[in-house]
């Protein structure tokens, strides 16, 4: 089945994992300019700061005994140089490599959300809104990590620590080999911890979309949850994600932890080690206190960037697992992806045929079967049927928001599962039962299918949509805002609002799905009156409840438990005293 094929190709692409290879071909290599001169600066940045130990050797074993002040200011000056060396450097490291990578953190947002939004309908109903955007969002923050200071730090931290190293051995060779005993003890320890951390990582940026996407739902959903006093329940829920998400990150603190501790204990070991080495040799005279003294100092240069290095290690690590989360989302396929939609619409006429056709959302479960009707172009096509009965299901196969599990729909003699879906929803417009609003203005809203409408249009779209007879009131006019989802207009001004929307687009194919049920009689009436300038010389398919908005239907089809059971006109519908009849009637006491 169609639509179960896709959830099912949707959730089988969720096991990509990205290596540190593919983060290179991908992120690094095609900005490898920059990333070579931020390793040129680091590596000048790790230079000049060898400089200092170096002048302290030759201060004690040099300038001091011969006491010539001269000497002493050329030391000092080539000091200063270079600490103001590493300050610049360190200075053009932040503007060269981190604004890259925080202008890669804004392309990819971009590029995943282009890549979401080109998901099906299926997709979306499967996936948390609040998840979505922290996939969006937080999912790509690790790649500063990778393009900035992190990876450049890690090969400069590696330059430094091997410079160190053949320094030390250089000077004494033993006492090199004692540090490097415990470096290496911890390097294996700091490579286990960083396999284990990984796959926490994964796991809290799965943790931390849940917890997103439920409290999105409790701020949007923040009026149902007052009026049933349901506070300490959704308290209760956010306390547990919030909890499950603790939980990961104690995970990762205690690998991290343990990283830090043992770094801590080697490399004091190490020290210790390099005080009784280091002084014994100076007691029996085979090194000078300026050796010692160059020797320490250089050792910290090489310890330092190993010990870093764990942190470092960590970032990219988290950089990694997030672009796993990454990588699954842009290796879904798109609607558009779909090789067998080849075919464009042109000269847009309307004409429907639904076609033997059944579907499923869940396999064994069917919600429509061998549904077979024409909806000529220019005509008004009204479903009607109980609740579940499987008349938004036609809908949104009318409106390509779902694929047949078998038999097809047909647009203009041509099979919609292959047209291409931009060339189709240019011409189609839907207004729903509870239609969604952007925050913004009445005027944003309006002009949100076609931002560049002239004046005039807006006003026709307006006026046949009798906003005006509720703006006309407003301070503002137009330009007031109305707050998320519209929540400051009423239901009818909402949806006089998203008829007017649907106007200006302007499409040839209608779908209403409920578009005047739970509004009181004034409301109803005017709502009317904007749906019949809607519908005029377009092709309309309407979904109602309140059976006496569509007795001038073209056709009226009874849907029920997936079949049509009648069908036909008002009229003869009443005529036929079956379902439809009894429907209408029942209302009509009502």
């Amino acid at each position: 089945m169609k639509h179960l094929q896709e959830t099912t190709n949707i959730k089988h692409k969720k096991k990509s994992k990205v290596s540190m290879a593919q983060a290179f071909k991908t992120i690094i290599w095609p900005r490898r300019n920059l990333v070579f001169i931020g390793l040129i600066l680091i590596v000048i940045r790790s230079l000049a700061g060898l400089i200092l130990p170096w002048q302290s050797k030759v201060l004690l074993d040099e300038v001091v005994p011969s006491k010539d002040p001269s000497q002493l200011y050329t030391l000092i000056t080539i000091v200063i140089t270079a600490i103001l060396v590493q300050a610049l450097t360190s200075f053009a490291l932040t503007q060269i490599l981190s604004v890259q990578a925080q202008f890669l953190i804004s392309e990819l947002r971009a590029q995943v959300q282009k890549k979401v939004l080109s998901l099906p309908i299926s997709f979306f109903d499967n996936n948390k809104t609040g998840g979505l955007v922290s996939r969006i969002m937080s999912d790509v923050e690790g790649v500063r990590n990778l393009i900035g200071t992190g990876l450049v730090q890690l090969v400069g931290g590696t330059f430094t620590a091997v410079v160190s190293l053949v320094i030390l051995i250089k000077l004494n060779a033993w006492m090199t080999l004692f540090v490097f005993v415990p470096l290496s003890v911890f390097g294996y320890i700091a490579l286990r911890a960083f396999k284990y951390i990984r796959p926490v990582f994964r796991v809290r940026g799965k943790i931390n979309a849940e917890v997103k996407g439920r409290l999105t739902e409790t701020l949007a959903g923040v009026r149902v949850i007052k009026a049933f006093n349901a506070e300490d329940q959704e308290n209760a829920v956010f306390e547990k994600g919030v909890e499950r998400l603790f939980q990961n990150v104690k995970k990762s603190l205690t690998a991290t932890s343990i990283m830090t501790s043992s770094s801590t204990f080697l490399v004091g070991v190490a020290t210790t080690g390099i005080m009784g080495i280091g002084g014994y040799y100076m007691m029996q005279s085979e090194m000078t206190t300026g050796d010692f003294l160059f020797f320490t100092l250089v050792l910290g240069f090489m310890i330092a960037p190993i010990v870093q290095m764990s942190n470092i290690g960590s970032q990219l690590t988290e950089a990694l697992a997030g672009l796993d989360r990454t990588e699954e989302l842009m290796n879904m396929t798109a609607e558009e992806d779909n090789e067998a939609r080849n075919i464009s619409l042109e000269n847009f006429k309307g004409d429907i045929a639904f076609n033997e056709v059944s579907f499923a959302y869940e396999e064994g479960k069917p919600v429509l079967h061998n549904v077979s009707f024409e909806a000529p172009a220019g005509s008004v096509t009204a479903l009607v049927g109980s609740s579940g009965s499987g008349k938004s299901t036609i809908a949104g196969l009318s409106a390509t928001f779902l694929n047949p599990s078998s038999g097809q729909v047909l647009i203009d003699n041509k099979d919609l599962s292959k047209v291409k879906l931009n060339s189709f929803r240019k011409n189609l417009g839907v207004v729903l039962q509870d239609e969604f609003l952007f925050e913004g203005t009445i005027r944003e809203n309006i002009l949100f299918p076609r931002p560049n409408a002239t004046e005039a249009e807006l006003q026709n779209a307006i006026k046949a949509a009798y906003v005006n007879e509720f703006t006309d009131r407003f301070d503002e006019g137009l330009d007031t805002l109305i707050g998320e989802r519209g929540v400051k207009l009423s239901g009818g001004q909402r949806q006089r609002l998203a008829i007017a929307r649907a106007i200006l687009a302007d499409p040839k194919l209608i779908i209403l799905d409920e578009a005047t049920s739970n509004l009181d009689t004034e409301s109803e009436a005017l709502i009317q009156k904007s749906l019949n300038e809607l519908v005029k010389d377009r092709t309309t398919i309407v979904i109602a409840h309140r059976l006496s908005t569509i007795r001038k239907a073209d056709q009226i089809l009874v849907i029920e438990a997936g079949h049509i059971v009648e069908r036909g006109t008002h009229d003869e519908l009443i005529a036929n005293n079956g379902r439809y009849f009894d429907l209408y009637t029942y209302q009509a006491k009502i």
